[in-house]
């Protein structure tokens, strides 16, 4: 199957992409969307202008958008638009488009559906109805270094800029009970970046990063100058046979 990932950089994207690949379907294009302010109700604003070394990282052709509304249709447009026009082409022609998540996003899922059904075009969140947490392990565990870059919620400017690890998951977790914010982000109680995945042919190098807080509970960070770096190389049977 020809397949698209909505893609903002985030573990749920990133995993979706993971996703898509190990079905064996071919990714056609990951399509990101940069808005240009912070109340957007279908894209991420944090980091997403760095998708482009991601997706070189990936090594997956990749497309960055801009958004200036906010407003689920009007959102929701600017995807019809793009994809109608990749239709197209039969090089780029697909018959899906995926989202992460486990499908919480229901504001996002339903608006690109509604705007992509009259192509015949199919949108779904790559792991949905699975539980978040388990999913957000198995992330962990398979090697993801996930990078909080956008919050809004109380308890969770502690975690702006710091990276989710197997060691912290259970502080997050105790965080996310006591102040009720949703464990995996999913509702837009925060955003991330994935610096390195194990689809990823190189890692995301990032050196400085900067804290903007725009309230007490919300804020986001700003990535100076990222850049790509090797991965070790990991010696395995066939390598020595």
């Amino acid at each position: 199957m020809n397949v698209a990932v909505m893609y903002s950089g985030g573990k749920d994207s990133n995993y979706a992409v993971q996703y898509a690949l190990e079905k064996g379907w071919n990714v056609r294009y990951l399509l990101s969307v940069k808005p240009t302010r912070t109340d957007c109700y279908l894209f991420h604003f944090a980091t997403v202008e760095h998708t482009p070394l991601q997706a070189e990282a990936l090594g997956l052709k990749h497309y960055l958008l801009s958004c200036s509304v906010a407003d689920p249709k009007k959102e929701a447009a600017i995807v019809e638009k793009f994809v109608a026009e990749k239709q197209k082409s039969a090089a780029e022609r697909v018959e899906a488009v995926i989202l992460g998540g486990t499908g919480l996003q229901a504001t996002q899922i339903r608006s690109i559906q509604e705007a992509l059904m009259p192509y015949g075009v199919e949108v779904f969140a790559a792991h949905s109805g699975e539980d978040h947490e388990t999913v957000f392990r198995k992330m962990l565990e398979e090697g993801f270094e996930i990078v909080v870059t956008q919050v809004a919620a109380e308890g969770a400017p502690k975690w702006l800029g710091k990276t989710i690890t197997k060691q912290n998951f259970e502080e997050l977790k105790k965080d996310s009970e006591r102040y009720g914010f949703h464990l995996g982000f999913e509702g837009g109680h925060a955003d991330t970046f994935v610096v390195d995945a194990p689809m990823f042919k190189k890692r995301i190098l990032v050196e400085k990063t900067e804290r903007v807080m725009e309230g007490a509970y919300s804020g986001h960070v700003v990535i100076k100058k990222p850049g790509l770096a090797n991965k070790p190389a990991v010696v395995g049977k066939a390598a020595l046979a």
